[in-house]
């Protein structure tokens, strides 16, 4: 494995968003929904750095399996639990790569009428992209390779490592 970011630079870097975000959502209360399950560590260092007010809800999406490059198909594997007609939403995403999930996600709550629809992502990979997606608040842009850590799996190994890190070919054939 080889480290490509290290845990103080994620920290300096989720202080530098969560000032963003709170800034441009001064007065609102915000629903964060994370992308289970990669999203959960960086969403709950993102809203411990917040002090207004916010809600928080979850999806879960699934394109992957174990596999390290995506199907194309992209399907709900856990809906949000609280509407969000007239709300401000900011989709919390661990990393976008082909864009495909965000593009499917993106879509489908739009058609919920939200207020607003925002995209923060510690991670992107935008040499990546297959398809245009925006992104309104992003921690790293980042070479390819298959990352690991703060949150994000190889068949579901090394969520718990506090960095990201590239995870070398021998080790996910």
């Amino acid at each position: 494995m080889k480290v490509l970011i290290s845990e103080e630079q994620i920290r300096k870097r989720i202080r530098e968003l969560a000032e963003e975000i709170r800034s441009d959502y001064e007065g609102k209360r915000p629903l964060f929904i994370g992308v289970l399950k990669g999203s959960f560590v960086f969403l709950g260092d993102l809203i411990r750095e917040m002090d207004i007010d916010l809600e928080v809800d979850f999806m879960s999406t699934s394109s992957y399996g174990d596999a390290t490059t995506t199907s194309g198909v992209v399907r709900l594997t856990k809906d949000l639990d609280v509407a969000i007609e007239g709300r401000d939403v900011i989709i919390v995403e661990d990393i976008v790569d082909t864009g495909l999930t965000l593009r499917y996600l993106c879509n489908l709550l739009r058609q919920r009428l939200p207020s607003s629809l925002a995209v923060c992502t510690l991670l992107d990979k935008s040499a990546r992209r297959e398809v245009d997606v925006q992104i309104d608040y992003c921690g790293f842009d980042i070479e390819d390779g298959f990352v690991v850590g703060y949150g994000i799996d190889y068949a579901q190994k090394y969520r718990q490592l506090p960095l990201i890190a590239i995870i070398e070919e021998e080790e996910h054939e």
